[in-house]
């Protein structure tokens, strides 16, 4: 039988930020490890895509960056327990190519740790689960 509930997704915008050949990717205080970006917030419904994506680039990387952000990508689904809310999410994300100019990026307060990993051998399973690393390995397949 065919359900015809409808389900509930979070908006997520992230960003594929590269430099020199590497990606940057970092890891939260709950221990995942994340692209920059996130979630659109309920007063965000009419604001462009690419502003909320600015808005987190800020949040997550500081103000001391420039950087270009191009089109979408890649469209990825993901699935876990959202810590602040303490229940299970949805997150449907749209991760656009980034460039890295220049710099130095400052992690915001929920994040400790930071790479810029070799596009070429990068193995993002040693690094991602679930959609995230489904999201990551199809945008390595279409560098």
């Amino acid at each position: 039988m065919i359900s015809t509930e409808k389900d509930l997704y979070y908006v997520a915008v992230k960003v594929f930020l590269k430099k020199n050949g590497k990606l940057f990717i970092f890891k939260d205080k709950f221990g995942d490890w994340d692209l920059p970006g996130g979630r659109i917030r309920k007063d965000e419904f009419n604001v462009q895509l690419e502003d909320v994506l600015r808005r987190k680039m800020l949040e997550e990387l500081g103000n001391e960056i420039t950087y270009d952000i191009g089109k979408p990508v890649v469209f990825f689904r993901h699935e876990r327990t959202e810590a602040s809310l303490g229940q299970h999410v949805r997150i449907f994300a749209i991760g656009y190519e980034g460039k890295f100019l220049k710099g130095e990026i400052k992690l915001s307060e929920i994040h400790t740790q930071s790479e810029w990993v070799d596009i070429a051998t990068f193995k993002p399973e040693d690094y991602f689960t679930g959609g995230w690393l489904v999201g990551v390995q199809e945008y390595l397949t279409k560098r």
